[in-house]
């Protein structure tokens, strides 16, 4: 009788093992998913990890330009990378997008747009759309943001975004940026997210007097310009180094 017991137990111990690689406790606890995070806490960690990004990337450098500081406090950026960097959207540092584009750096961002010496008023042209995160910084502090992108997938990705995001000052085209968009022109500011050799001359023409131009330059070291367009001609000044993806299209001829 014994026997048969040791036996029987055996055998119910080898079906555990067939039908849960294991037994049926260390099966259950193995196959238990850690909780979700609520849609309310990843936002409020996103918004904390905002409110770091500003105070230390951005203020504890030297973005002291309040509307700028404001606008990427508001703007949610893992809204604009691929879903599988969401968690270091925030990082100091760019993020590889589709197509071989970048969402550049958060304080790059804040740093151009402060160049861009914005009072609010402006209309804007930026050539680059991209991931659509500089559009929705710009769309934060001025009326009117004018985005060209040359690639198509990528263009209608950010207007979808932009617009799920409720961006209704944002006009989209997609096309060649060096030509700009001069059925809308003149511009008050303009502000170039690729970097050609030289600051294509339509953009300059398209740019109101008084206007500035923020745009990298160069192959394969790169600049950050600013041209401001005056009475008398244009005046340029370089202000820190940089490296953007190359513009594409009629610049590179």
């Amino acid at each position: 009788m014994f026997t048969n017991f040791v036996i029987l137990s055996a055998l119910l111990t080898n079906l555990c093992f067939v039908f849960y690689g294991g037994c049926a406790t260390n099966w259950f606890s193995s196959n238990q998913k850690e909780p979700q995070k609520t849609t309310d806490s990843m936002d409020a960690e996103f918004d904390r990890l905002r409110r770091r990004m500003v105070n230390v990337q951005l203020r504890g450098r030297d973005i002291r330009d309040t509307r700028v500081l404001e606008a990427m406090g508001k703007v949610p950026r893992h809204e604009f990378v691929p879903a599988d960097l969401k968690s270091f959207a925030y990082n100091d540092g760019a993020l590889p997008l589709k197509m071989g584009q970048t969402i550049s750096q958060p304080y790059i961002v804040a740093y151009m747009t402060q160049l861009l010496e914005l009072e609010g008023t402006e209309r804007v042209l930026e050539i680059g759309t991209g991931s659509g995160y500089q559009a929705a910084v710009l769309a934060e502090i001025v009326p009117e943001v004018y985005t060209i992108e040359i690639l198509p997938d990528l263009g209608e990705q950010a207007a979808m975004v932009l617009k799920r995001l409720g961006y209704e000052n944002i006009r989209f085209h997609i096309g060649d940026g060096y030509a700009g968009w001069p059925e809308h022109a003149p511009f008050d500011r303009i502000i170039v997210t690729a970097a050609p050799r030289k600051i294509p001359q339509p953009l300059i023409d398209q740019l109101k007097e008084g206007g500035l131009i923020v745009c990298p330059v160069g192959r394969p070291d790169q600049d950050l310009i600013v041209l401001e367009k005056g009475k008398d001609g244009v005046t340029r000044r370089s202000t820190i180094p940089v490296r953007f993806v190359p513009m594409t299209g009629k610049a590179q001829e």
